[in-house]
């Protein structure tokens, strides 16, 4: 893909100096992972010790019988064996109301990598098969309970990229030892072709219901689906098979993260991202693993990080740059925009927004097929996304009334368009509630305010506290700017009637 210029280059020299070698120490040390959570749990190691003889015996596991010095022995680094740390991370999980995962506490196995905490994971097609399932089964067993965390840290800056550049880096083969027998051919797994093409098309099911419904109502039957494909993938299935179970395993950790962002759950969204990441690797499918690096560079622009945004699109752009169909090249584009609108720089945003619209024009003339995952972006989107550009151009820029003026025709026409599409209800009220920033920018409060009443009307139908923060910070700015309107008024009435504080989200 052209267009970004020194960029490309960049992440192929981080590529290149990426180092595929993984240092493990096997020297015992105290595991501070695990006395962190300890410590702030406020449990005496004999209280921690009855809590997992009693899990223990709920999950039929009658041969565990812990005591304090047991559990003095994996506060000095000694690794438990299973089911022991799967125990654990379900104490601690439900103490904290947060996912806290199997790596979060330092209990690996020795020959596993020790960076596994955060988002430095491991890129083996097993180890990410563990992780999915390790961390989807604690999101589930939280949702079970009642509660819903996030995991402790968001990752940003170089703690995030340097990562992700790993993505590109060639998996090296499995060691073999010299004198190893070669083992015989695994037989075939149980998942037939329509069992296979079933799960499939139910991950575009669910995408479609997060379209209309927003991500609080189906997040927990996604992660559920994620998890039985984890399952799946420790079966003996056919070369073929597996790759299509990593992808799809990708689709729904990809779906799983958009969901958790979608109602505020930050941290959680930005690890299934990573992991779904690291499941499209193992699936072989560049464009996918663009596409996952879109929606972490997304989350990132919401969260006032465009710089790690923009470098999450380039690593997308120069991983995809000779495989990818040009409709996704023009969600990447217009994705560049964005981060570069919020960077406030106009030339480089104006130039993305251009290539966006070029590229987009090619997808007609695409004869390929393309995947399910790319089919939102849509006209109605790309109006949508470059007219935030301008419209994030003009905050930067101190409310400019020229790049408002760019924005409002481009947003009113994403907005004309999304009316007419009943599937995609929550980028309509996205794009209902930029269209009324806009008119703000202009200083225009009546326009504003139809339009926000009639986002509250979809805000409604879509749990999405996404949605609902936009509406809740537009209306407070038409308070600050224009408070003794009697539109802006009525406006405040109607939210503190239709819309609630908080979106619930199972």
């Amino acid at each position: 893909m052209g267009g970004n210029g020194g960029s490309a280059t960049n992440a192929e020299n981080a590529v290149n100096t990426v180092s595929t070698a993984n240092t493990v120490n096997t020297d015992k040390r105290p595991n501070e992972l695990l006395s962190s959570w300890f410590v702030r749990s406020g449990w005496s190691k004999g209280e921690l010790a009855r809590q997992v003889n009693r899990r223990a015996r709920q999950l039929g596991a009658n041969h565990i019988s812990t005591d304090t010095s047991r559990v003095r022995r994996w506060l000095d680094g000694e690794n438990p064996r299973e089911p022991i740390p799967r125990i654990l991370s379900e104490l601690f999980s439900e103490r904290f109301g947060c996912v806290v995962a199997v790596e979060d506490l330092g209990l690996r196995a020795a020959h596993q990598s020790p960076s596994t905490s955060g988002v430095d994971l491991p890129w083996t097609g097993p180890q990410t098969v563990a992780l999915i399932g390790e961390f989807s089964r604690s999101d589930l067993m939280l949702a079970r309970r009642g509660f819903l965390g996030s995991s402790l840290v968001l990752s940003a800056g170089p703690s995030l990229i340097e990562p992700m550049q790993r993505w590109l880096v060639p998996s090296p083969p499995a060691p073999r030892e010299a004198s190893a027998p070669v083992p015989a051919p695994r037989r075939p797994g149980r998942l037939s072709k329509p069992e296979l093409d079933l799960l499939e098309s139910t991950t575009v099911m669910f995408r479609q219901w997060d379209a209309q419904c927003g991500g609080g109502l189906r997040r927990k039957a996604v992660v559920g689906q994620l998890h039985e494909v984890t399952d799946l993938l420790q079966e003996p299935q056919a070369e073929d098979t597996t790759r299509r179970l990593f992808k799809v395993a990708a689709e729904l950790a990809e779906l799983a993260g958009w969901m958790s962002y979608d109602i505020g759950l930050q941290p959680t969204a930005q690890k299934y991202f990573v992991l779904a990441l690291h499941a499209a690797k193992e699936a072989g499918d560049r464009p996918l693993g663009s596409y996952v690096l879109s929606s972490m560079s997304r989350q990132m622009i919401h969260l006032g990080r465009p710089d790690d945004a923009l470098e999450l699109i380039h690593l997308a752009q120069y991983g995809s740059r000779d495989c990818a169909s040009p409709r996704t090249q023009s969600m990447l584009y217009a994705m560049e925009a964005r981060a570069y609108a919020n960077m406030g720089q106009p030339g480089k945003c104006k130039r993305a927004v251009r290539m966006a619209e070029d590229t987009f024009a090619d997808a007609a003339d695409w004869d390929e097929p393309e995947p399910d995952w790319i089919r939102f972006f849509s006209e109605a989107e790309l109006y949508g996304e470059n007219s935030h550009s301008f419209r994030d151009l003009a905050y930067v820029a101190g409310r400019s009334p020229t790049y408002a003026s760019l924005a409002e025709p481009l947003m009113r026409r994403a907005v004309e368009l999304f009316a007419e599409d009943a599937e995609h209800q929550r980028s309509y009220a996205l794009n209902l509630v930029g269209l009324a920033t806009v008119h703000l920018l202009q200083r225009e409060p009546e326009q504003s305010a139809l339009l926000v009443g009639t986002a509250m009307r979809v805000a409604k139908k879509v749990r999405s506290e996404r949605v609902n923060t936009r509406i809740r910070k537009t209306v407070d700015t038409a308070v600050r700017d224009f408070g003794d309107r009697a539109e802006v008024v009525h406006l405040t009435d109607q939210l503190a009637a239709h819309l609630p504080e908080t979106a619930e989200a199972v």
